[in-house]
């Protein structure tokens, strides 16, 4: 029987939405002498386990569709995910 795979997803604002919270945590790194740093953006980290013997194409899809869905919005967050086989 194959391994179990892990999926990765990332959630992050999209550029268009205001990150109040990333715009502060770049004020407080200048102000603390990081003056090197332009921006930051903040999001959201999920890591799913997934049982062995399963299907590598299906559950891309299935991971997709659940961070579609799920995981973010999709009015102001994008995503991306990757599979750990």
């Amino acid at each position: 029987m194959k391994e179990s795979m892990k999926a990765h997803v990332f959630v992050t604002l999209k550029k268009t939405v205001l990150d109040a919270q990333g715009k502060t945590v770049c004020q407080a790194l200048r102000g603390l002498g990081h003056g090197s740093i332009a921006d930051v953006r903040q999001g959201k980290y999920f890591e799913i386990d997934i049982a062995g013997g399963s299907d590598p194409a299906a559950i891309r899809a299935e991971v997709d569709l659940i961070a579609r869905e799920i995981l973010a919005n999709p009015v102001i967050e994008d995503y991306r995910l990757e599979i750990e086989e």
